[in-house]
């Protein structure tokens, strides 16, 4: 299985792409993810890549898998990435 890219090789590519230094790069990146985390709860979009928005998931019934139990699974809000079109298109 490949391995993701880490921090460092994103911010070394942001840097090379865009001609400027790895620090630039990094506070980029960093404020690229403070605007994600405080604009998820109304929904995020990068454009080209794809949106992070909350949704609500209902209460159900699961099965423990070790014993088989039956459990009651909680209602919860989850954050998902929905990709966007464009980039379904150039990876597939």
């Amino acid at each position: 299985m490949a391995k993701g890219m880490t921090k460092s090789k994103i911010i070394a590519g942001i840097a090379d792409a865009a001609g400027i230094t790895k620090k630039q790069a990094t506070c980029a990146l960093e404020g690229l993810v403070q605007m994600a985390y405080k604009g998820a709860k109304d929904a995020f979009t990068i454009p080209g890549l794809g949106k992070l928005v909350k949704v609500k998931r209902a209460a159900r019934m699961g099965r423990n898998p070790a014993t088989g139990e039956v459990i009651s699974i909680p209602a919860k809000t989850v954050l998902k990435f929905r990709i966007a079109k464009a980039a379904k298109d150039a990876i597939l």
